[in-house]
């Protein structure tokens, strides 16, 4: 445990046709395995709801909100009865009741949680996202259902949060769990879980930037990290096969006032549920 004054066995599985056909591009031309990765890379996988999660499903109210400057409509879920507000954020392929521990344990704590389906996750539209629709979201749902005491995000939703306190999200305290931070470590651990080439990497970025006309690398945690004062708690998995745990440690030392948990055998979703990490988070919030 530290403190200061962005894959065990849940990594993610890619289908042995998606691994052929990335191969046979690649071999017919770098080009159409950038482009083959570039679309899997922005496709999220929507998983259905597993039953541990079905009563935060049951029990929150569900709205559909445009967020205009993406012009795309997500669903916003509002759980829990409490004045106080607490944002919570979904990583990759995730899913506004992912967090459903963290919510519980925090509506019993007298607080209201507010949670999304980010674009092209869950029950809202589309099929292809990025980062950056995540922070939109971020900063919409603050206009229509803040203020926020509190954000925590999980993953790329980690990764989010910390942006969305750039752009001037406004909450007391965050949580980032299992966050990822330099976006070329992102891009390079995708292209090999396509066992592709790594030539293809910087390849892809270049197509991201290019289609998109910004610096995919000013979106990379610890950037972010330099512009936040609020007190944030960085937890993470020692064994993180998603995201390796040097993210945390560089996260950590760019942010101002920061607490660093690393775990140890939880690896990037279990970490969500845990007791201990759960009872570290309250006890954080409440400080």
């Amino acid at each position: 445990m530290t403190k200061k004054t962005e894959i065990p066995a849940q990594s993610l599985q890619i289908p042995r046709p998606i691994l052929i056909t990335a191969k046979l591009l690649q071999a017919i031309s770098p080009k159409l395995a950038t482009l083959f990765a570039a679309k899997l890379f922005t496709t999220p996988i929507k998983h259905a709801i597993p039953k541990r999660e079905l009563h935060m499903d049951k029990n929150s109210t569900q709205v559909k909100i445009i967020i205009p400057t993406i012009k795309k409509e997500i669903v916003v879920y509002q759980y829990g009865e409490g004045e106080k507000k607490v944002l919570l954020v979904h990583g990759w392929s995730g899913r506004a009741t992912q967090l459903v521990k963290i919510a519980d344990e925090l509506v019993h704590m007298g607080y209201q949680i507010i949670s999304f389906d980010a674009p092209a996750h869950g029950k809202s539209q589309g099929k292809s996202t990025l980062m950056p629709e995540f922070i939109a979201s971020i900063l919409e749902i603050e206009k229509q259902f803040g203020p926020f005491e509190f954000a925590i995000g999980h993953s790329l939703g980690g990764m989010s949060v910390l942006n969305a306190l750039k752009q001037n999200l406004k909450v007391k305290k965050a949580v980032i769990i299992g966050s990822g931070d330099i976006i070329q470590d992102i891009i390079d651990d995708f292209v090999k879980q396509l066992q592709l080439k790594p030539n293809i990497a910087p390849l892809l970025k270049d197509h991201f930037e290019k289609k998109y006309g910004e610096n995919m690398e000013s979106y990379s945690s610890h950037l972010a990290a330099k512009a936040v004062k609020i007190p944030t708690l960085i937890i993470h998995d020692k064994i993180d096969t998603d995201v390796d745990v040097k993210a945390a440690h560089n996260i950590n030392k760019h942010l101002l006032n920061s607490e660093l948990i690393i775990t140890e055998g939880l690896g990037h979703r279990k970490i969500l549920g845990n007791e201990k990490v759960i009872n570290k988070i309250k006890g954080f919030l409440k400080e």
